[in-house]
This record gives structure tokens, sequence and C-alpha cells, in this order.
């Protein structure tokens, strides 16, 4: 096997794992002596155990002298586990090929630093895309302080998330639906506006057939309008809302122990101000489920950082319809918002397109 063929192994492993390590990002590590897999390991739960050091664990005394693949720059710090770094020159590695380098301040080549110091051969950059897109949530928090904003939407071929009347189930099969709760599972929170907790009453939990951690549900309501017996109420698991200042919220917070309400100044609610807040709680992922009004705002605001458009082979017609982002549209074509299609896949008879916000070219 080479060097690609031995990191695509430790991308697979830190792959199965997207959406249960935050706030840690998700990595892999293979250990290799005289062309023989000695220890393979994945970062399972933040707190535990990192790739590195189950990897090294499996390999015992015969990892002096090999080669580890990792998928990240092993981490150079005392955090709430030792440092990989130290691991790795304690057991005399020969060399360690890293995928791409961690932005977190206090790793950013301190890793790659030590290990060569220890003099160890260290290579950088082998299949750095792939291992850039394994963990892009965590990258954009790391810079950013905010949750990296995906915007999901189910939509029929004409664009419309709703009837007049505002009956919107299902539009999309069983088997988008199935996607749309894997999507929830590795999330950290999910958002929904107010009308969509009025008008579908909905979980907002992940219902898969093997079972999913369920997101944090945030639900955007300025003047506390929620009804008292809402199923984000009842359920017990985590449901913030985000609310005015002149809301009062006392008596709903006493009978919901599960709720946690955040008031924020004025009379409206600032998006900004509320993806500072969940950065400020680690939330690094935010799954947008919820009503035109509200993909409205993070579009216009430029806060979205990808969009899952689940598209239905069915046509309502008609203006009186809902489309599925709501507001005014811009009086020119070059003001749109412009994407890039990152994917395109069939689930059952619908189509899932996932597209990015194009970069503009400076």
């Amino acid at each position: 096997m080479t060097d690609k063929e031995y990191m695509d192994f430790a991308l697979s492993l830190a792959e199965k794992t997207i959406g249960q390590t935050s706030p840690n990002p998700s990595v892999g590590a293979v250990v290799v002596k005289d062309g023989r897999i000695l220890g393979i390991g994945s970062h399972l739960k933040a707190g535990e155990a990192h790739a590195e050091v189950h990897a090294l664990a499996q390999a015992g005394e015969e990892a002096e002298g090999a080669d580890i693949y990792v998928t990240l720059e092993p981490c150079s710090h005392h955090g709430k586990t030792p440092p990989c770094a130290d691991l790795i020159i304690k057991h005399k590695l020969k060399k360690v090929i890293i995928a791409c380098l961690d932005p977190n301040p206090v790793v950013a080549g301190n890793g790659v630093e030590k290990l060569r110091q220890a003099g160890i051969d260290v290579e950088i950059g082998v299949r750095e895309a792939r291992a850039l897109e394994l963990n892009r949530k965590f990258f954009h928090y790391i810079h950013s302080k905010r949750p990296y904003v995906t915007l999901k939407a189910a939509v029929t071929l004409d664009g419309k998330t709703a009837t007049s009347t505002g009956d919107s189930k299902w539009i999309t099969s069983d088997q988008a639906r199935v996607d749309v709760h894997q999507q929830r599972a590795i999330h950290d929170a999910i958002l929904v506006g107010v009308e969509t907790v009025i008008k579908d009453n909905p979980h907002l939990t992940t219902r898969l057939p093997q079972g999913g951690k369920n997101p944090i549900r945030v639900i955007l309501d300025t003047q506390l309008r929620i009804q008292k017996e809402a199923n984000v109420l009842k359920d017990g698991h985590p449901t913030w809302i985000f609310c005015s200042e002149n809301a009062d919220g006392t008596q709903i917070k006493e009978k919901y122990p599960n709720l946690t309400i955040f008031q924020l100044p004025g009379n409206y609610l600032n998006i900004n101000d509320v993806l500072d807040i969940l950065g400020e709680k680690s939330i690094q992922s935010l799954y947008v489920e919820g009503g035109s009004k509200v993909h409205q705002s993070f579009i216009q605001q430029q806060l979205v950082n990808e969009c899952h458009w689940y598209i239905a082979p069915k046509i309502l017609g008609g203006t009186d319809a809902i489309s599925v982002v709501g507001g005014s549209s811009p009086l020119l074509m070059k003001d749109a918002t412009s994407l890039d299609i990152v994917s395109t896949e069939m689930l059952g008879p619908d189509i899932k397109i996932i597209a990015r916000p194009r970069k503009v070219e400076e």
C-alpha cells in the first residue's frame, strides 16, 4: 500500500465518527511497519483517548521504528488528555505522516515542531483536501468562534415548501427524511423559528432505526409565544429559546427544567448575536430547518456555510404557495446568492443537492 492508501484508511476511520466527537475534531490514525498494519484508532468522544493513543496501544512495543499516519496534526498540549506528540516520541516512531495541520492556536504547528525536535521525520499534506473536508465544521469554528451553518429545505420541483394553507406533509420521501435524521445526528444543534413549532409541533429529535445523538433544539421566539405543551418542552431533551429582553420567561422556565432561555437586547432577534452565543456555548455545527422567514434571515445576512436541498418530483404551482426562502427578492439577478454545487444524489424518488456559497475572488 502507498502513503495515500494508508492515509485514506485513517480518514475512513475518522469519517465514521463525524458528529460524535464535538467539540473535538474527528481523527483517525494507522501505525505501519514493514508493510504491516500494527494498530488503528479513531477519536470516539471528547475527553477520551485520541486516535493515536488507540493505534499505539494496539501496536505496543512493535511501534518503535514504525510510521504513523494521522489525519490531523498530533496535539502538543495537555488538555483533557496528555499530548499525543509526546506519546509518539515515547514510542520512538520513525516517521509521522500528517494529512493537515491543526488550526487550533494551542496546537497550530507546535505538534510538528515537537516531533521534529525529537528527531522524528514528519511529512505534511498527504490527502490534505479530504482531511480539510472531513473537519470543515471544526476548522470553521476555530477560525470564527461560531457554528458552521447548514441550511436544510425540502421543496417541490418548483421551489415550494408548503401549500397556501401551510400544509407540508410530506413533500419528500421516507428515504429523504431518513437522511435528514442522519444529518440531525451529526450536528450539535438544530434551529427553527417559533412559527414552525406552533404550526407543526415537531420533536426535532433524531429518529433512526439504530438510534442516534439528539441535537440541542434552538428556537427563535422573540415574544416567547411557544405553546406550553410543545413537544420540544415536554420530552426532556435540551431546548434553548432565544427571545427579546422584554419577554417574560420566568414561569415557563420553572415548569420545564430542560429549557434554557437566552434574552437578547432589543425588540427583535439578531442572528449574529444568536450565532455568537452558540459559539460561546461550544456549538460547532448548526442545522437550520425552519421556516421561510428564518431561511431568509440567514441568507440575507450571508450566514450560511452549506445548503442541503431535498427536491421532490412534485409541482404545486401558484403564486400563493409558500416559497422556501421568504422576504423580498433582489431587484437584479446579479444580486442573487451564488452557490457552487458540491454533490447531488438520488434518495428514493428525490434529489439531494449540497451547495456552498461561492467564494468571492479577491
